[in-house]
């Protein structure tokens, strides 16, 4: 073959395998993992893939920390099978679905998750809404985890949580990664997925964060209003009167006297609660809780925070407590906490914006003020989220 049929060759070839590579749904037939079929039924057909990777969204929205872990359809779904799956537990009790839930947002109404054998989470389980449209890229509410690639297996270890800690008589993860490779329906999702069956630690995680990041929610009342205004600052027609002013509160920064009182401007919420994806700062410190349930330590490193979106369920009522100690159970509560801010000498953490000019902010919040930030607040809930068959249980 000469040097021009070589390269002929090649090309076709490799636009041929380019082919059945973005078209392998195609190519899949149902009847050919009888193994998932049994097990989920009409619920996973990968023949016919969810769309994961191909979401539309919003123009406006530009934050994202996907990084080198690109969504497809494949992993994705083998991520939701993961998310869901209570094998994953050491006596086949919890799942990662268990403690984030899609009917409270991926959160959980619980102050505390229940883990195994009469286990507890440490904080309150935070909402995944919209995960990958955000600057931080850490997880968990202390940031301890580097990435949600390494969060994912994180809770698996606990040994309060999922089980597999190593401790206390109890296996690692090893004798997890053997667990699954022995259940059929990983063996056809992993060589479905990956070309063969071996289950490891690193796709597990690659999945798993695969399937988080998918869940997005940009269907509220706000979308709809930002997506006619040129900017977040500008009223949105379709607002009210109060909740384009509780925008404008949440928004605007404070003005501050020499003690820490406020004497004009806003709130300054969105100083961390960054619209319009409602991301945290990364360089936020802790907002002055720092109790955790049942210890009397303090807890001064609690600085990460969820999106605000998805606060309320369709039917206005909250989705669990919020904060790390779930100490606020209402949306006034929640914005009542920053009217004043007590300093504590046993907290070395606290964002200096929550203390001006040395002192602890005192907003002199209204009634009304309040009531517009809680009005603009509600209008960051969408609906889709809590239905959508792409993020349901597939076991059910």
């Amino acid at each position: 073959m000469n040097k021009s049929m070589l390269v002929l060759f090649l090309l076709v070839a490799g636009t041929l395998l380019g082919t059945r590579c973005t078209r392998r749904g195609a190519d899949v037939q149902a009847d050919q993992f009888p193994a998932v079929r049994a097990a989920f039924g009409t619920h996973i057909d990968l023949s016919q893939l969810a769309n994961y990777a191909a979401q539309p969204r919003p123009a406006y929205i530009t934050k994202d920390n996907t990084g080198a872990n690109i969504i497809s359809d494949a992993k994705a779904t083998l991520g939701r099978v993961l998310f869901y799956d209570k094998s994953l537990s050491i006596d086949n009790s919890i799942s990662c679905g268990s403690c984030h839930r899609q009917t409270f947002a991926f959160s959980d109404t619980a102050l505390q998750s229940a883990g195994v054998a009469g286990g507890r989470t440490g904080r309150h389980s935070m909402r995944l809404i919209n995960a990958r449209f955000a600057q931080e890229r850490r997880f968990f509410w202390d940031e301890r985890a580097q990435s949600l690639e390494a969060q994912t297996t994180m809770p698996i270890q606990d040994h309060a949580e999922m089980g597999f800690s190593g401790q206390n008589g109890r296996p690692g993860l090893p004798a997890l990664l053997t667990k699954l490779q022995g259940l059929p329906y990983y063996n056809e999702l992993f060589r479905f997925v990956y070309g063969d069956i071996q289950v490891t630690e690193s796709r597990m995680q690659e999945c798993l964060s695969q399937f988080i990041r998918s869940i997005q929610s940009f269907d509220s009342k706000y979308d709809a209003g930002r997506a006619q205004a040129p900017n977040d600052g500008a009223p949105f027609a379709n607002f009210t009167q109060q909740e384009n002013q509780g925008k404008g509160l949440f928004l605007a920064p404070p003005q501050f006297d020499a003690t820490g009182s406020r004497t004009g401007g806003g709130l300054g919420c969105g100083g961390c609660h960054r619209a319009p994806e409602f991301d945290i700062d990364p360089n936020s410190r802790n907002n002055g809780h720092i109790s955790s349930p049942g210890s009397t330590i303090p807890d001064l490193n609690n600085t990460r925070s969820p999106s605000l979106r998805d606060l309320l369920r369709p039917d206005g009522i909250v989705n669990g407590p919020m904060m790390h100690n779930g100490i606020a159970r209402s949306l006034r509560q929640a914005v009542e906490h920053y009217n004043n801010i007590t300093l504590s000498p046993l907290n070395t953490n606290l964002d200096p914006r929550l203390r001006p000019n040395g002192f602890g902010q005192r907003l002199q919040l209204t009634p009304q003020e309040t009531d517009a930030v809680v009005a603009f607040l509600r209008t960051l809930s969408g609906t889709q989220v809590y239905s959508d068959a792409r993020w349901s249980d597939p076991f059910r």
